[in-house]
C-alpha cells in the first residue's frame, strides 16, 4: 500500500521520473505538436511512457499536463487532465506499482505577470487553481510545480495548490548557469520564498545538466530546511546526424546523480533528454546509498523577488521614510495618489544604504487596503529591496502579503491573544519574518524581564502555527528617555536578554528615544551604537541621516561585521568632517527634524559604500536618472522640461539611449535585475512619447525592422516579449507575430516587411525542431536575412548547429546583435 507521500519524504530516497517530450518524439510526436494532446488522441503511448518509468523503479510519475491550462486548452482542459491522470493510473496498474505516486504536473503559463507582463497575479492564481481542482478530483497523490523561472508566478502556483487542496506540494525552479532565475532570484531567495509558502519539498530542474547543476545543488542543500529535489537534463542538447540528442548517456547520468545524492539530496530524477534507461540506472545505483535527511537551518531571510537579506548576521538597516507619521509631504502624496514622490522616497533610501524598506500607508481618510496593494506593487517595480509590511489593519496586511513578490517582513504582532490570532495565520500562509512587540493585555512591561517574558510567550504561540523562532524579531520597545530615565537602558537590556537567552533576533525603532530633546541626532546615533553593541539585529532608521549611517558603518567595523574594515574605508576614505553645531544651531535644528530624521539636504549621507546598482563618474541628468531608476512619471516631466532648452533628437541621442545603455550594462553585469531593466524601458518609452508629441507626432528615425515570433507548437512567449520591449526602446520597429507561428508565416512576414533580422524563441524541448525547420526555410527563401534565437532549451553550440546566426542568452544580447547587424 502507498504511504502518505509526506511520510516518505525526508525518510528515504525518492526517485522521480524523467523526460516526457523527448520520449514521445521517439513515438512520433511531431515538431511543434503539443504533448498534452496525446492524452486524448494517443493515450496508449502516454501509458507506455509512464509504465516505463514505473518499471524503471521511479517512485513518482508526473502526469502529462505540463502545459495544460486554460490559456492553452480553453475548450477541453478538463478532458486533457482527466485523460492524463487516467493514463498514469493505468500505467501504475499495469506495472504492478501500486506503492508508487502520481503527481499532477504544473508548468508555467508562458506569460509574465504584471508589472513586467500583462497577466494579473490573481488571474494567474485562478488559472493554476482550475488545474489543481481538476487534478484533485481525478485522484492525483501530490502536486509538482516545475520549471518556474519567475518567483511571482511560482508564488501564484503554490497559493493555488495550497488553497485548493490538502495534497503535498513540491516545487522546482530553473536556474541559469549563473544561479539566477529569469527575474533575478538566487537560491537563497527562492528557498526563503518557497519555505515561507509551506511547500513540502523544493529544488531545481531543467535547463542544466548534472555537472552544471552541482553548484546550485550545494547551495540548495546548505540553505534548505526541507527535502531537496534535483532533476536535471541529460546534459545539453546537440545536433548529431541531423537529430537532436542530449550529451549525457544513461550510465554517465546515473553516475553523476549518484554523486548528487552524496551531496545530501533527498529526491532525484531527470528532465529533458532523460529516458527510461536513464532512470533505471539511477534507481539501480542509488538505492543502496546512505540517506541523509535534510536538517533545519537557522537561516532567517527577508526577500524581494531577487534579493535576500539575512536577519541575525550583520546588522540590517530598515528605511523608515515611507511612513506617514509626522511626514506631511508623504501624507499629501498618499492622499493625492502622488506615487512618484513615494517611489523617490524608496529609491533615496536604497541609495543611502537601506537594506529593507518599511511600508506604512495608514491614514484615517484613505482606503488602506487598496493603498497598501498599490504601494507594494509600485515599489517592487522600481527597487529590488525587500519590504516590511507595516500596518495594524489585518485586511491591509493580508493584501500586502498576498501580492508581495518575495518573503516580507511583517510589522507587527503583540503578545495580545487577539493580535496573535490575526497575524500568525497570515504569516504561516504567506511566509514572513514577523516583528514581535513585547506588550500584552497588561500594557508595556516596565522592566526588561517583563518584556522578555512576553517575548517568550509570543515565541511559544508562534510555534503552535509552525512559525520557527528564526522568523521572529523581538522589538526592544524604544521609549523616549525624556519621559523616563530608565527607558533607554530597559530597551537595551531587552535586546541583550533576547540574544543571550533565546539566541533570537531583535529590532528597534531607534529615533523614538529622542522625542522632546534638542539635537536629536546625537541622542539617536549614540543610542544606535549602544544598541548595536547589545546585539541589535535590525534598526528602523532614516538612512538619509548622516549621523546614523556614520554610526552604523563605524559600529560594524568595531563589532567585527566589516571584514578588514572594507565598507568603512569605502565610505570614509574621502570623508570631510563637519563642525559640531553650536548650542543655538542644535536647538534650531530640532524644528527641522521629523521622527528623528532631518529633512534638509545637508543631512544626506555624503559617503557610503557602493549601494547603488548603477555607478558612474559622470553626473547623470535628471532625465537620465529617472530613466535609470524606472520612474515613469518623473521621466515624462523631465523630458518636457528639457524640451524647453534642447533639440528633441539631441535628447534622444544624448539622454534616452545612453541611460538605457547604462541600465543594460548593469543588467549584463548582474547588478540590475529584469524588472528594473523593463521599468527603465517603460520610463524611456514615456519620455520618448513626450518628445514625439513635441515633434508633431513625428517618430524618431528607426534603426530598422525586426520580425519576432515564438515557433510553431511553442506556447511560451516570455523571452520574446522581453526582447521586443528592449528592441523597441532602442529604436527598432518590431513586428511581433505572437506564439505558435508556422514557419511559412514567419518567412512571409520577413519578406513583406523587408526586414534584415528575424528573432525566434522556443522554450520547450519538443519545439526546437520547429525552430530548425523555420531557420532552414528562411535560409532557403530569404538567405540575406539574419536569424537570432533564444530560449531555455538552447545553447550557443546548438543554435549554430541548426543554422542560427546568433544565440541571444537574454534580451540585451538580442539588442547588441541587432545593433551590430544594422550598423
Amino acid at each position: 500500500m502507498r504511504k502518505d507521500f509526506r511520510e516518505k519524504l525526508n525518510k528515504e530516497l525518492i526517485i522521480w521520473d524523467g523526460g516526457t517530450g523527448s520520449l514521445l518524439q521517439s513515438r512520433g510526436l511531431a515538431a511543434g505538436e503539443l504533448p498534452e494532446t496525446w492524452n486524448v488522441r494517443r493515450k496508449e503511448d502516454v501509458i507506455w511512457l509512464h509504465q516505463g518509468y514505473f518499471e524503471a523503479g521511479c517512485d513518482v510519475v508526473n502526469t502529462n499536463t505540463f502545459g495544460a491550462n486554460r490559456l492553452h486548452y480553453p475548450d477541453n482542459l478538463e478532458e486533457i487532465i482527466e485523460s492524463a491522470v487516467d493514463a498514469a493510473k493505468e500505467a501504475r496498474k499495469r506495472s504492478g506499482r501500486e506503492d508508487a505516486y502520481i503527481s499532477l504536473d504544473i508548468g508555467p503559463t508562458g506569460k509574465l505577470l504584471k508589472p513586467l507582463g500583462d497577466l494579473e497575479f490573481e488571474d494567474a492564481v485562478d488559472i493554476f487553481a482550475e488545474v489543481v481542482r481538476i487534478g484533485v478530483k481525478c485522484g492525483v497523490d501530490l502536486i509538482l510545480i516545475e520549471t518556474m523561472n519567475d518567483a511571482y508566478e511560482l508564488k501564484a502556483a503554490i497559493l493555488a495548490a495550497k488553497e485548493n487542496s490538502d495534497l503535498p506540494v513540491c516545487a522546482t525552479v530553473t536556474f541559469d548557469e549563473g544561479g539566477k532565475l529569469l527575474t533575478g532570484g538566487d537560491v537563497r531567495t527562492v528557498v526563503a520564498i518557497m519555505e515561507g509558502l509551506g511547500v513540502d519539498a523544493l529544488g531545481t530542474n531543467c535547463s542544466l545538466g548534472p555537472k552544471e547543476i552541482m553548484p546550485r545543488v550545494k547551495e540548495l542543500v546548505s540553505e534548505a530546511s526541507i527535502p531537496v529535489i534535483v532533476t536535471p537534463n541529460a546534459g545539453l542538447p546537440e545536433k548529431v546526424d541531423g537529430e537532436t540528442r542530449y550529451s549525457i548517456g544513461a550510465e554517465e547520468f546515473a553516475s553523476l546523480m549518484k554523486e548528487i545524492v552524496g551531496m545530501g539530496v533527498q529526491v532525484i530524477g531527470g528532465c529533458c533528454g532523460t529516458t527510461h534507461e536513464h532512470l533505471r540506472l539511477v534507481s539501480e545505483v542509488s538505492r543502496g546509498l546512505e540517506f541523509r535527511p535534510q536538517e533545519p537551518k537557522n537561516h532567517a531571510y527577508v526577500t524581494s523577488f531577487a534579493q535576500a537579506v539575512r536577519i541575525g548576521g550583520s546588522p540590517v538597516v530598515i528605511g523608515e521614510r515611507i511612513n506617514p507619521t509626522g511626514k506631511k509631504k508623504l501624507q499629501a502624496a498618499l492622499r493625492n495618489n502622488d506615487f512618484a514622490y513615494v517611489l523617490e522616497e524608496g529609491i533615496k533610501q536604497e541609495d543611502n544604504g537601506a537594506h529593507i524598506l518599511d511600508v506604512n500607508v495608514g491614514l484615517p481618510d484613505i482606503d488602506e487596503v487598496a493603498m497598501m496593494e498599490r504601494t507594494v506593487k509600485e515599489l517592487q517595480a522600481v527597487t529590488a529591496l525587500p519590504l516590511q509590511i507595516d500596518t495594524a489593519n489585518p485586511a491591509a496586511l493580508e493584501k500586502g502579503l498576498r501580492i508581495y513578490n518575495g518573503k516580507a517582513m511583517v510589522n507587527s504582532v503583540t503578545g495580545k491573544k487577539e493580535s496573535m490570532d490575526l497575524v500568525f495565520p497570515l504569516v504561516k500562509k504567506y511566509g514572513g519574518t514577523v516583528v514581535a512587540l513585547p506588550l500584552d493585555e497588561d500594557g508595556i512591561p516596565e522592566t526588561a524581564e517583563g518584556r522578555f517574558a512576553v517575548a517568550k510567550k509570543i515565541y511559544d504561540e508562534a510555534a503552535k502555527y509552525g512559525i520557527a523562532p528564526k522568523d521572529i524579531v523581538v522589538d526592544g520597545l524604544t521609549l523616549t528617555v525624556s519621559s523616563g530615565a530608565d527607558n533607554g537602558r530597559v530597551a537595551l537590556d531587552t535586546l541583550r536578554m533576547v540574544r543571550d537567552r533565546l539566541g533570537g533576533s531583535t529590532i528597534l525603532g531607534v529615533s523614538n528615544v529622542s522625542f522632546g530633546l534638542p539635537y536629536r541626532e546625537l541622542i539617536n546615533s549614540t543610542f544606535f551604537g549602544m544598541a548595536l553593541a547589545e546585539g541589535l539585529s535590525c534598526a528602523i532608521i532614516n538612512p538619509g541621516s548622516e549621523a546614523m549611517m556614520n554610526t552604523y558603518y563605524a559600529s560594524k567595523a568595531l563589532l567585527g561585521f566589516d571584514d578588514q574594515c572594507a565598507e568603512y574605508i569605502d565610505a570614509f576614505a574621502d570623508y570631510t568632517p563637519k563642525a559640531l553645531p553650536t548650542k543655538a544651531a542644535a536647538q534650531a535644528s530640532q524644528d527641522s527634524q521629523v521622527n528623528g530624521a532631518p529633512t534638509s539636504q545637508d543631512s544626506q549621507v555624503n559617503a557610503r559604500p557602493g549601494t547603488q546598482a548603477l555607478e558612474s563618474s559622470v553626473p547623470a541628468s535628471e532625465l537620465s536618472s529617472h530613466i535609470e531608476r524606472g520612474l515613469v512619471e518623473r521621466a515624462q516631466e523631465a523630458a518636457g522640461a528639457m524640451l524647453e532648452t534642447k533639440d528633441p533628437m539631441e535628447i534622444i541621442n544624448d539622454e534616452l539611449i545612453p541611460a538605457l545603455d547604462k541600465v543594460g550594462q548593469g543588467f549584463e553585469s548582474g547588478k540590475v535585475f529584469l524588472p528594473q531593466l523593463l521599468m527603465s524601458a517603460e520610463a524611456a518609452k514615456a519620455a520618448f512619447g513626450v518628445i514625439r508629441d513635441s515633434m508633431g507626432g513625428e517618430a524618431r528615425e528607426e534603426k530598422g525592422k525586426i520580425v519576432v515570433a515564438t515557433v510553431k507548437g511553442d506556447i511560451h512567449d516570455i523571452g520574446k516579449n522581453i526582447a521586443k520591449v528592449l528592441l523597441e526602446n532602442y529604436g527598432y520597429q518590431v513586428i511581433d507575430l505572437g506564439k505558435d507561428v508556422e514557419p511559412a508565416a514567419i518567412v512571409d512576414a520577413a519578406r513583406n516587411h523587408s526586414v534584415n533580422l528575424v528573432g525566434l524563441s522556443a522554450l520547450m524541448t519538443t519545439t526546437v525542431g520547429s525552430m530548425e525547420e523555420t531557420i532552414k526555410l528562411l535560409k532557403k527563401e530569404a538567405p540575406d536575412i539574419k536569424v537570432l534565437v533564444g530560449g531555455a532549451v538552447l545553447t550557443p553550440e546548438y543554435a549554430s548547429a541548426i543554422g542560427a546566426d546568433h544565440y541571444a542568452k537574454d534580451a540585451m544580447s538580442a539588442v547588441r546583435f541587432a545593433d551590430s547587424i544594422m550598423d
